[in-house]
């Protein structure tokens, strides 16, 4: 019996460890499409974060951020949840991150359901500096040489009683004017990974699968929004073709407030022309 108490103070104490710390996901990438500027140059991504706070103002996130040191700041969406809506500590963070480096964000589908509230967010990060990305390719300039930056808008911005997000982002991604070069896209959902394969981009970073919020040894995560069980896009490095896609397993809870084995992560993805 006290082996059973011993095995389950020690579930517990992990768990609460597991949800109340964050860690580190570094990624290298090596692309030969690389322009030789961008070798080294290093993307931070923040996703999923749900209104959670880790230490007042959320400040053990941006002490990692002040570690890194990163090019740019990536935010994939659901900075804040539509459960419990609180802008002010979504832009309390942002107002440290844009002191940093560069940010860049991009809707997720929490954004999408908070209705008249997503424009106060809105208009708050652009007055701090954040480039809201809404089906849109920008240039990033790095010495004489340029990679460009996709961002999507959630699909849920269009119509979120329909079950078929991958398509419509496949749509929007036919319609934009996807030049030559080396092509980051920011896009909040991994299940459309086939879409981003066929339209040749170099890099995804995504998030919304929160790592399959349960995640089993040897097998990966227990269940994700728009993939149900044992999703396939859960968290981490996926590679077909010329495309590779990194899944954050994210920061916060919506549904679901806890975590078993799947701790929230900020990731680093650093990139290599080799």
């Amino acid at each position: 019996m006290s082996i059973v108490i011993i095995l389950l103070v020690v579930f517990i104490a992990t768990t609460l460890w597991g949800n109340l710390t964050i860690g580190t996901s570094y990624y290298e990438i090596n692309k030969k499409t690389l322009p030789t500027e961008f070798d080294s140059y290093k993307i931070a991504q923040i996703s999923d974060l749900h209104n959670f706070e880790f230490g007042k103002d959320n400040s053990k996130i941006i002490k990692i951020l002040y570690e890194e040191n990163p090019n740019i700041i990536v935010i994939t969406g659901d900075l804040i949840d539509c459960h419990r809506t609180n802008l002010d500590i979504a832009i309390k963070l942002v107002e440290e991150m844009v002191k940093i480096a560069p940010c860049y964000f991009v809707t997720g589908n929490h954004e999408a359901w908070i209705g008249d509230q997503y424009k106060t967010l809105e208009n708050k990060l652009k007055s701090l500096g954040v480039t809201v990305l809404h089906d849109d390719m920008i240039a990033i300039n790095q010495g004489n040489e340029s990679i460009f930056l996709i961002g999507l808008d959630d699909p849920d911005f269009s119509d979120w009683h329909t079950n078929l997000p991958s398509s419509r982002l496949y749509t929007r991604l036919r319609k934009m004017d996807l030049r030559d070069g080396f092509k980051v896209l920011l896009s909040h959902r991994p299940e459309a990974f086939d879409a981003y394969v066929e339209h040749r981009i170099d890099l995804v970073l995504s998030g919304h699968a929160h790592g399959g919020q349960f995640r089993l040894p040897f097998i990966g995560g227990l269940i994700a929004p728009n993939q149900g069980l044992f999703p396939k896009y859960d968290s981490g490095e996926y590679n077909k073709d010329k495309t590779t896609m990194i899944v954050s397993r994210g920061l916060g809870n919506s549904i679901i407030p806890i975590r078993i084995n799947n701790r929230p992560e900020v990731v680093i993805v650093q990139l290599f022309s080799r």
